[in-house]
């Protein structure tokens, strides 16, 4: 069961079902992030899932300089706020920096620190002085035990509205694995876990500058966690993977959505 903040700050109902943070893996443009936010709410309202969009304004972590970052920071602000209003959605982006959870604050519904920054105090405290709930992707380089530290400097702000979000760990060079170990050990701290399968599948730098990924593991590893226990799935998906500006090569194309998401459902439910 999902803690009730997420139906009294998000008005997310059906807590007893997985979360499914979900979207574009940047902000690309109006009609690629409407067209995606518009597939996910027809389908977790058909299937009772709650659902909170997410897309980054910006990328600030690229391998390459020449590498898509982003479109103009007030376009992309304005887009995340219209998805809030026209689909009645929370909305998700990630902050790099203590003065850009500061300017979020007031526009996105849950702020989320990168894997590669979520051992900075003065972000993960700025983030938590927002009072919104807060998600940590779990650092490819940190243990899961190490998380509980990261946790706590956000609540000592006040704020316990937490997520812990566990995406790979690194194996070798330009490489991921899941260790499963993961799962327990950090919902031992009393916060939601969610599994990001996609970023999982990534192998940074793998392609001359870009990375790349494994996207046929993805269904694998989200069925595994299920069968664990986790409390969501982070998944990014896009109309056309293959044109995506930001990592195409690990995310779900989006018709294919709906057909994962039954699957866990089935293994979510049995696992109870």
């Amino acid at each position: 069961m999902l803690p009730n903040y997420f139906k009294n700050e998000l008005g997310l109902r059906n807590l007893s079902n997985f979360l499914l943070i979900s979207g574009p893996c940047v902000v690309e443009s109006k009609s690629v992030v409407f067209k995606t936010c518009e597939k996910l709410k027809t389908l977790t309202d058909k299937h009772k899932i709650p659902f909170i969009f997410k897309a980054s304004y910006k990328k600030a972590n690229r391998t390459s300089g020449k590498s898509f970052k982003g479109i103009d920071f007030d376009k992309a602000i304005s887009i995340l706020e219209s998805v809030r209003y026209e689909f009645n959605v929370p909305v998700l982006t990630d902050v790099h920096s203590a003065l850009e959870a500061e300017l979020l604050g007031d526009i996105v519904d849950v702020i989320q620190i990168p894997a590669f920054l979520c051992r900075q105090t003065d972000i993960l405290e700025a983030a938590g002085n927002t009072n919104k709930i807060v998600n940590i992707k779990k650092g490819q380089f940190l243990a899961p035990q190490d998380m509980i530290y990261q946790a706590k400097k956000v609540e000592a702000t006040g704020n316990k509205r937490i997520m812990l979000t566990e995406r790979g760990s690194s194996f070798g060079y330009q490489n991921l694995v899941v260790d499963f170990r993961s799962f327990p050990i950090m919902k031992k701290f009393g916060y939601p876990v969610i599994f990001d399968a996609t970023h999982s599948v990534q192998m940074p730098s793998k392609e001359n500058g870009v990375s790349g990924g494994n996207p046929e593991f993805i269904e694998p590893l989200a069925k595994a966690a299920c069968a664990i226990g986790v409390d969501g799935f982070f998944f990014e998906t896009h109309p056309n993977p293959a044109k995506a500006l930001s990592d195409g090569s690990n995310m779900i194309k989006l018709e294919k959505m709906e057909e994962l998401l039954k699957r866990l459902l089935v293994i979510f439910r049995a696992s109870k």
